[in-house]
């Protein structure tokens, strides 16, 4: 797992200005899916939705907070293969929130309060430097021998590219400077779109310190674009360095491995830094899934994919684990075997994010700004919790860069009252309160 990684920052997703031979070779012996999507474009939400299988909301995870309000689910990722007979490892960054990791580089021992464990050993705590190399020593252990293991390797890179942005060090070293004829080029989508929901520019404006970017010009966009690329090929090498000590300790065939992210970067589209907001290139992350043997190898599926829901079934339909039935995802092991008859695998995802301000509230702002997608098979419903244009509608098959707003259209008022009906309907069956923000599917946007 990398972390910030969208889903078409690499090469095999087609894109000309990162190179990513590792993760390449990956998707050449597995499935790559094209439409996969976190549950909330931030680390702790995302990551606590992938170590428990439920929507941030549910657990009350809406931010990079210290602990879950509501309580860690009991079944949760490391714990469920623990109870199964599996070693459990994990190196590099974890941020869910309240939960412990056990081992030598883990917390010491609890006290009878203390936060409970995540049920993995803690192997390397640091960020970048020795983490590929702590894994392979694991692999490489006698003690083990060929039992069964879970081992994650959560590699901080590309997220320096929000240390690059405000002038700082990445943790895995500086990006050396670049000929302004080696930089990529600005997306498509690099301006806005039309009826841009105002609160987002609102947000941006008034969180200056993670947006910094409002007076870039467009060369050093194009800077950004090229650091961050960089560091994207940072974790492609760590990765390429624990796939080769997968390889040594004779593992590689017996081994199912699932490459992805917890959330991805906007990478200058729409004038954008960062992430949090639900555009694709930052609820939009990498999702490969290799199975042992490398059968069905080299194929792409559109098939969609909430990976905060769908991988802890995934990995449990794997090693034989009876899921558990309050998970809302599903094992996408059947896509990657073959392809399933009838109807489609799955009509709609959902994503969430929150934002709130720092300090009083701008007017005309009503609090956090609070909101939620709904990405059907060809269209993507975004509602915010306030302001003006605060719905918005697209047409990924015509519009992948999401510039047109379609959701005042009025050839588009039933696709769009579907959505809001989707939408409705999810907030219903997991009790998420955003319900009461979602206009009603006859009304007029506003």
């Amino acid at each position: 797992m990398t972390d910030q990684q969208s889903a078409n920052a690499m090469s095999c997703a087609g894109n000309p200005d990162v190179r990513t031979p590792a993760i390449d070779s990956l998707a050449a012996r597995g499935v790559r899916f094209r439409h996969a999507y976190c549950t909330s474009p931030l680390c702790a939400p995302s990551r606590a939705s992938m170590v428990t299988g439920r929507m941030p909301s549910e657990l009350g995870v809406n931010d990079n907070i210290a602990a879950v309000p509501a309580g860690f689910p009991a079944r949760s990722l490391g714990r469920v293969f623990r109870t199964a007979g599996y070693d459990c490892a994990y190196a590099g960054k974890w941020h869910v929130p309240g939960v412990r990791h056990d081992g030598p580089d883990g917390a010491p021992t609890p006290k009878p309060d203390a936060p409970p464990a995540s049920g993995f050993d803690l192997i390397h705590a640091g960020d970048h430097d020795g983490l590929a190399e702590a894994c392979g020593r694991y692999l490489a252990s006698d003690e083990r021998g060929r039992r069964p293991f879970l081992l994650v390797a959560s590699f901080n890179e590309p997220h320096g590219i929000c240390q690059w942005a405000r002038g700082q060090k990445p943790p895995s070293g500086e990006v050396p400077d670049a000929d302004w004829r080696e930089l990529p080029l600005l997306p498509p989508n690099f301006a806005a779109g039309s009826e841009e929901p105002e609160a987002l520019r609102l947000v941006q404006r008034f969180a200056w310190l993670i947006y910094p970017t409002q007076s870039w010009d467009e060369e050093k966009w194009r800077r950004y674009r090229y650091a961050y690329f960089r560091l994207c090929e940072r974790a492609d090498t760590e990765i390429a360095t624990l796939l080769s000590a997968l390889a040594a300790a004779g593992r590689r065939e017996d081994t199912l491995i699932v490459f992805t992210s917890d959330h991805g970067d906007m990478q200058g589209a729409h004038r954008w830094n960062q992430k949090k907001n639900l555009y694709e290139e930052s609820a939009g992350v990498p999702f490969v899934v290799v199975p042992p043997a490398g059968a069905r190898a080299g194929h792409t599926r559109d098939d969609l994919v909430s990976v905060g829901l769908d991988l802890l079934p995934t990995l449990c339909d794997y090693a034989g684990i009876e899921p558990d039935p309050r998970w809302a995802g599903r094992s996408v092991r059947s896509l990657v075997e073959a392809a399933p008859a009838g109807q489609p695998w799955r009509e709609h995802v959902v994503a969430e994010t929150e934002w709130s301000f720092p300090g009083p509230a701008p007017a005309p702002a009503k609090g956090a700004l609070v909101a939620r997608m709904v990405r059907t098979a060809r269209y993507k419903y975004l509602c915010h919790s306030w302001g003006l244009h605060r719905e918005q509608l697209f047409d990924l098959d015509r519009d992948p860069g999401e510039l047109t707003n379609l959701a005042t259209s009025g050839a588009h008022q039933g696709i769009l009252a579907d959505h809001r009906s989707r939408l409705v309907e999810h907030c219903r069956a997991i009790g998420d309160v955003f319900v009461r923000h979602v206009p009603a599917p006859g009304l007029a946007p506003r």
